[in-house]
């Protein structure tokens, strides 16, 4: 049968069955991103579907301001190794795709050949080939071409997670960052309230030389002072494995981090959020999350087009001595061609398993798009209300400090003309740094929720 024949033979059968199922493209499936990210003011509603432009679009260096941070930050995206490691995989990837496209041509072999004889005795007899040969693969039903497919989307998954691990590193840096100026000023903090328990307790030693104080106050106060002093240590040890933790993201050894101060960050405090839909093509984790779903999509055609007969061409062509019944010399031109199709029949069910196994992954993969989309609106959501609640509490804790500092002062004017207790100074003081300390933090877990939602929104470019 000619090799037309073959041809024909395979088309007919391709029209029998349809092409769709074996050269269709991916095209995204229903997914709920209804009501994905809920609001941070009310218990019932959902933030509304929005075409304007997402606060995570905006460049890095527009939302982290501080030029100490920014050089971390460059720093971290030249230096950091799992980033490194995410660049040459996709380098990696882009080799497959390479070699999966070369599959639609044909291959080519040269294997020169040659033997030396004797015949009890007699003059040694050479022969020798210099064979080319080729070997070409027709792609009738899809089988390379999905195959290349899979690997584009493979490609492309593998670049967004590149984005993700920088995404992902420039939130570290950041939080690391505004964690290291909190624990700065509540040192501060912490050494402004070491001074006032020191004065507390000296002013109460000199009262119970003048009788006015018992001995029990004294030891309060000098117990109240040891107190600050071993948060003060505790504060330091958390100081250095911040700076250790920092640096290792960095891609250097541990040592001191040069930073700006807590008082002076300026971070955006509008945001548009550009949430729903918009967020399947911005988060680059579910963007890959889907190309995986692509990649399992052309998996299925490949796995459908091994029920189908494979067309391959081969050809020979070369120099050679050797004439199958005699020597020649000098060598003659040796042309062959080969046409064959073979056509699975029985395979001990491998086939229609492969074919099961790639539907099951599939679906899985469509399981961990849609959680990926879910997960995305719940980030959104927490760093939402985080922010939200952060800065209400934040100007509660800023008037009950302004009370707390008139309460001390107060309490210790009481004292010194015998008419206060020592508990209640010792109680006023302690009651200002916690709120103090407090309001810190709460100021902090906004900075940290304008890192979280810049991240969430698939900020980093």
């Amino acid at each position: 049968m000619k090799i037309k024949n073959f041809i024909i033979l395979a088309l007919a059968a391709l029209a029998l069955t349809g092409c769709k199922s074996l050269y269709g493209k991916y095209e995204r499936p229903e997914v709920n991103a209804k009501g994905v990210v809920r609001s941070p003011l009310s218990d019932t509603d959902t933030l509304a579907v929005t075409d304007t432009a997402s606060f995570g679009n905006l460049p890095w260096r527009s939302v982290f301001t501080d030029p100490q941070l920014q050089s971390l930050i460059a720093t971290a995206l030249e230096h950091n190794y799992d980033l490194l490691n995410a660049a040459l995989n996709v380098q990696a990837a882009e080799a497959q795709l390479k070699s999966a496209r070369l599959a639609f041509l044909p291959s080519f072999a040269f294997s020169p050949q040659g033997t030396i004889s004797s015949w009890d005795g007699n003059e040694a007899v050479k022969t020798y080939s210099l064979p080319v040969s080729a070997s070409w693969t027709i792609d009738l039903f899809g089988s390379l071409l999905s195959a290349k497919r899979s690997s584009q989307m493979a490609l492309l998954g593998m670049k967004d997670y590149q984005l993700a691990a920088r995404t992902k590193l420039i939130a570290n840096v950041a939080n690391l960052y505004y964690t290291l100026l909190m624990l700065d000023k509540e040192l501060v903090l912490i050494d402004e309230m070491e001074k006032l328990a020191k004065d507390t307790w000296e002013t109460m030693k000199l009262q119970k030389e003048y009788g006015s104080v018992r001995s029990t106050g004294v030891q309060s106060a000098e117990s109240n002072y040891y107190s600050v002093q071993a948060q003060k240590v505790g504060l330091k040890r958390q100081l250095r494995e911040a700076e250790n933790a920092l640096s290792l993201l960095l891609g250097q050894s541990a040592g001191i981090i040069a930073r700006g101060t807590f008082d002076n960050q300026n971070l955006p405090a509008n945001f548009s959020t550009g949430i729903s839909l918009q967020l399947l093509n911005n988060r680059p984790d579910v963007h890959a999350a889907e190309m995986s779903l692509a990649q399992c999509f052309y998996n299925v055609q490949t796995a459908r087009s091994r029920f189908y007969p494979t067309l391959t061409l081969s050809g020979q062509g070369g120099y050679t001595n050797s004439g199958g019944m005699g020597i020649t010399n000098p060598a003659k031109l040796l042309l062959t061609a080969v046409g064959s199709l073979v056509q699975p029949i029985f395979q001990r069910g491998q086939i229609i398993a492969g074919l099961k196994v790639a539907k099951i992954q599939y679906e899985r993969a469509y399981n961990t798009w849609q959680q990926a989309v879910l997960s995305a609106g719940n980030e959104v959501s927490n760093a939402l209300v985080l922010y939200n609640a952060s800065a209400e509490k934040s100007a509660i804790e800023a008037k009950q400090i302004a009370t707390l500092r008139q309460n001390v002062e107060d309490t210790k004017l009481l004292l010194s003309e015998s008419r206060g207790s020592y508990l209640e100074v010792i109680t006023a003081q302690q009651s200002l740094l916690n709120v103090e300390l407090s309001k810190v933090q709460d100021d902090f877990y906004k900075m940290q929720a304008v890192v979280n939602l810049y991240m969430a929104l698939g900020g980093g470019k």
